[in-house]
């Protein structure tokens, strides 16, 4: 059996497992409790009572969180070379298309975020096996196949991030850093969980957002009360 350090074991020590506190609370707390050296993610769980094998309830979207991710994401941007200018500017680290195709077909995977042209879509589709597993398809829905590459760039930058419900029905997402204040961790996590609210399917009956738990890399997790959602 492994043996509790005593720093994670004063950590634990300070969440009460029964309680459910406010995202205030939680976001104060969830600092903390940290114990890396390094800047770790904040992450929040949250789980939703859908059945995402219907089609109506596998809940994704975007949302663009008010003080970002604080990690800096790498984006490729796929099209043609008469927008490969806008997306240099707006920021994109990688422009071009066939040279990445044949890149990431080769085993490339080093990005967090890909946008595509929909004119482009055809060769992207040759990487689709390669892209999707890692959730780095680039879809319609999450703004990442769009003509307007130089905002869809700026926004990713900003702090724009994509979220799907997982096969439990569970919405996985960083909301940023033990480095923020606590009152930035809670503006990032109502802003996500708003967004969540506004996208309740009809069909769904009962509680919508059942639980939710946040915490830091390798750091105790800390239940979060939905009703303390603004």
């Amino acid at each position: 059996m492994a043996k509790i350090s005593k720093k994670r074991k004063a950590c634990e020590e300070k969440v009460d497992s029964e309680k459910l506190y406010s995202i205030a609370e939680g976001a104060k707390l969830v600092k903390e409790v940290n114990q890396t050296k390094f800047d770790s993610s904040v992450d929040i769980h949250i789980r939703l009572g859908v059945d995402p094998r219907k089609a109506d309830q596998a809940i994704r979207g975007t949302v663009s969180l008010p003080n970002g991710t604080g990690k800096s994401k790498k984006v490729l941007v796929l099209c043609t070379p008469d927008k490969e200018a806008e997306a240099t500017a707006a920021g994109a680290d990688y422009v071009g298309l066939d040279e990445y195709v044949k890149k990431i077909q080769d085993g490339w995977t080093d990005i967090d975020v890909v946008i595509a042209m929909p004119s482009v879509m055809a060769q992207v589709g040759r990487i689709g096996r390669i892209l999707g597993p890692r959730g780095l398809m680039p879809n319609p829905k999450t703004g990442t196949v769009t003509p307007n590459v130089g905002a869809a760039v700026t926004e990713v930058k900003k702090g724009k991030i994509s979220f799907r419900v997982d096969k439990y029905g569970i919405i996985h997402s960083s909301v940023g850093r033990v480095s923020f204040t606590a009152e930035k961790l809670v503006e990032n996590m109502n802003e996500l969980l708003g967004t969540l609210v506004k996208m309740k399917p009809s069909t769904v009956k009962g509680a919508y957002i059942k639980s939710i738990s946040i915490a830091s890399t390798m750091s105790p997790g800390i239940k979060i009360d939905p009703r303390s959602i603004s």
